[in-house]
């Protein structure tokens, strides 16, 4: 490399780190303005930050591995299920993130539905769901009961689905979703009602 070059790529350099030298007063001076309440809106600097550790979450060699679960109804319906009973209370039934831990939490749940997810790689899905995303709410699944690679795969699956919901699905899903004692009460005393019987309902108990 000649003198000449050298000198280019130091300028470069120098550039490089002076924005991230800026970047980094307008997050401090952000703070310190405003705080770090998870109430506020995210920042565009702090937003691009967020897709940046989604994306550095993966590790490179994961990054391009392909789904080894083949796609089928009944695949999309386990997935459907866990999804319902796990995933939803963040993520909601539609992968919108319009619940109320996903709307409060910082930076905000993402709408899977959307390209920014939807273009991520079957390996870079899988990842997060597996690993978590640290300085986020996304937690590891890895290790955690009834949450194996193959369920996680499954769930690829699904988020690639979420686009295509129908109403019948989200139906579904809302009996699926996890519910408290008086939630169950009220679910199975609607149940019998539309079936025409008189009988109150026994009280259940969600375990």
């Amino acid at each position: 490399m000649t003198r000449q070059h050298w000198h280019i790529t130091g300028k470069v350099l120098a550039a490089m780190i002076a924005a991230g030298v800026v970047v980094i007063g307008v997050v401090l001076a952000l703070i310190l303005r405003r705080g770090l309440s998870a109430r506020e809106e995210p920042t565009l600097i702090e937003t691009v930050i967020a897709r940046e550790v989604r994306h550095l979450a993966t590790p490179s060699s994961m990054r391009e591995a392909r789904n080894p679960v083949p796609l089928s109804g009944g695949v999309l319906a386990e997935a459907r299920a866990h999804w319902a009973d796990h995933c939803a209370t963040c993520h909601a039934n539609d992968g919108s993130g319009n619940t109320e831990i996903g709307r409060n939490l910082y930076p905000k749940t993402p709408d899977m539905r959307q390209p920014r997810t939807q273009q991520l790689t079957d390996g870079e899905l899988f990842s997060i769901i597996r690993n978590g995303v640290r300085l986020t709410g996304m937690p590891a699944w890895g290790d955690a009961a009834g949450h194996d690679d193959a369920d996680n795969w499954k769930l690829v699956h699904f988020i690639r689905h979420l686009p295509k919901l129908t109403a019948e699905e989200l139906a579904e899903m809302e009996t699926l979703n996890p519910k408290t004692p008086d939630e169950w009460q009220e679910m199975q005393s609607e149940a019998a009602f539309l079936a025409g019987s008189n009988v109150a309902p026994p009280s259940l108990h969600h375990h």
